[in-house]
Order: C-alpha cells, then structure tokens, then sequence
C-alpha cells in the first residue's frame, strides 16, 4: 500500500515475512542519464541505511533496517506503528524537550537530519522514535547543525503557532542537556539575519 510518493521515493506499507514493514523505494528519473541515475539512487540507498544505523549507535531510536537492496535502490525497515508528535505535541509540549534531547545526540555525534519536521518524529511506547534519514549527513560545523535547528524553529513557529515560543524553549532546554548549544544559537542568528538581509535586497 502506497503511503507516501515524494520527489525521490516511494514509501509503501507491505508485508515482510508475515509482519508490517516499511519499503522505501527510489525512484527512476528519466531526464537523467541511465548510468548516472543508477549510481546516484544506488549511493544514497547505501548511505541513508548508514545514517540510520550511526544514529542508532549514537543512542537515537530509529526504525530497525530489515534489508538493503542497493542494485534496486530499495530499504525495507521497520514500521512504528505510532503516532506523529506533529499531532500530539499542541496537547503534549513536554514532547519539545524529548525532540531537543534526541537532535542534541545527533549533533553530538556529528549527524545532521536535514529534515527535522514534527512530523518525522513518532511516538511508540512513550519514547519518540526519529525516521526519514533521506537528507542526513556527517559533519562537524556548526552551520549545518544551525540549519537544523533553524529548521525545527521554523516548523514550530509555522505549524504550531499557539505553543511555538514554550515549546521552543523546552527544545533548546533538551538539546543543551545533552549538547552545548551556545554557539549554535549564535550561529541561527547570522543565518536568520542573512535571510533577512536577502529579501530586503
């Protein structure tokens, strides 16, 4: 069953070996050459199965990869049968501080989301599980983790306006428990400066 077509995938629920899975399939551009678009699916298949699993190690829950087919661009992993925080956290703000804990272990470790929605965390068990690892990579600077964390302040204030300034801060309360964040924020601020600076011009 189809759940999701993106630009770059297709996210179907299927049956794997008797339980519900997860396949997450990369699609075929045809404007771009054969060979080059076989090597480009390939790579990121292989590479966002890695970033799952080192964040996994870096103590974030993440679903579990069941297999990895890099020839057909595909990995089928474990379904959170949960709930999206995008739909709880208005009623839950507490979860604000759990998704700054999580990002701060990937910022510790040097891993970069890329894509920090309120909808890419789930609930499962009371714990919140982060997915979609399409847009992740390692780094060490501090502007890519601003970029991440301008992205979450972004979507709080946008899609949770009500809650958006509490919830904020108990993100940022979480994440510097578990990571230094002054730097970071310094660093949010030029951005967000820039961004200004340009609609102006």
């Amino acid at each position: 069953m189809l759940i999701k077509r993106g630009a770059e995938a297709e996210i179907r629920l299927i049956d794997w070996y008797g339980k519900k899975a997860i396949s997450k399939l990369r699609i075929s551009k045809p404007y771009r050459n054969k060979i080059l678009d076989e090597s480009i699916r390939k790579h990121r298949t292989i590479h966002e199965a890695y970033m799952l699993h080192i964040a996994k190690n870096a103590g974030v829950s993440t679903p579990c990869i069941y297999f990895l087919d890099p020839i057909n661009s595909e990995i089928i992993m474990e379904y959170i049968d949960g709930i999206i925080v995008k739909d709880m956290i208005d009623k839950d703000i507490e979860l604000s501080r759990e998704m700054g804990k999580i990002v701060g272990k990937l910022h510790k470790n040097d891993i970069i989301h890329g894509d920090l929605t309120t909808s890419n965390f789930l609930i499962k068990n009371d714990k919140l599980v982060l997915i979609d690892f399409g847009l992740s990579f390692k780094s060490k600077r501090i502007e890519d983790k601003a970029v991440d964390i301008r992205l979450v302040k972004e979507i709080l204030s946008s899609a949770h306006v009500d809650i958006f300034e509490k919830a904020l801060r108990l993100f940022l309360d979480g994440y510097n428990s578990v990571y230094e964040i002054d730097k970071i924020l310094e660093k949010v601020k030029k951005i967000e400066m820039r961004g200004r600076y340009a609609r102006v011009i």
